[in-house]
């Protein structure tokens, strides 16, 4: 019987609107600091895989620029994954995001802001996107901070409402052990905090 492959969960660096303590939920054009890119070859040298991890990115610029330099670094393939992409957020995306911190914090898994996606209808695009995984080896999945939350609840057989309340912080390498088919358990904790980008 074929086992999970070993997940590699990395939000993205630093990005210009993570600097300006904005919204940035759907929005694709958003791209990475000088911080952002120095996270995501931080990153690249602490990632534990072989030549022939595959990694699978958000197609929004922050992650993907992301994920280009895992690639590069590591000399692995790089390919971009639809369900990879952050949470909408709506109408509230650009805002402040102190000022939506606490709402998106406390969320039930059936609220969205005006326009945006809830943390269930996350959840299952999470899920998907760990049922259409390659059936065994590396992978390395380049998201957001919310989609990460999704994907580890997802990953550890866990409900919407009982995702990790904390985001994860930008440059964050977050590692998930198969423990049978399409089954994980998380191995490593993020260190620090981050609000909700």
């Amino acid at each position: 019987m074929s086992t999970a492959p070993v997940l590699h969960l990395v939000r993205h660096g630093e990005s210009t609107w993570n600097a300006a303590g904005l919204l940035q939920g759907r929005t694709t054009h958003v791209g990475l600091t000088a911080r952002g890119r120095a996270q995501a070859r931080a990153v690249a040298e602490a990632l534990r895989v072989g030549t022939g991890a595959l990694v699978l990115t958000s197609p929004q610029r922050r992650a993907a620029e992301t994920a280009a330099v895992l690639g590069r670094v590591r000399g692995l393939r790089v390919q971009e994954r639809s369900g990879l992409r952050e949470q909408s957020h709506g109408e509230w995306e650009g805002r402040p995001a102190a000022a939506c911190a606490a709402a998106l914090a406390g969320a039930e898994p059936d609220w969205a802001p005006p326009g945006g996606e809830t943390g269930r209808e996350l959840h299952a695009r999470a899920a998907r996107v760990l049922a259409g995984l390659p059936v065994a080896g590396e992978v390395v999945l380049v998201t957001h901070g919310e989609t990460l939350r999704a994907l580890v609840a997802a990953a550890c057989g866990l409900g919407p409402e009982e995702a990790p309340r904390e985001v994860p912080p930008n440059g964050t390498l977050v590692e998930l052990r198969p423990v049978g088919p399409g089954r994980w358990e998380r191995t490593e904790q993020p260190a620090g905090t981050a609000e909700h980008r």
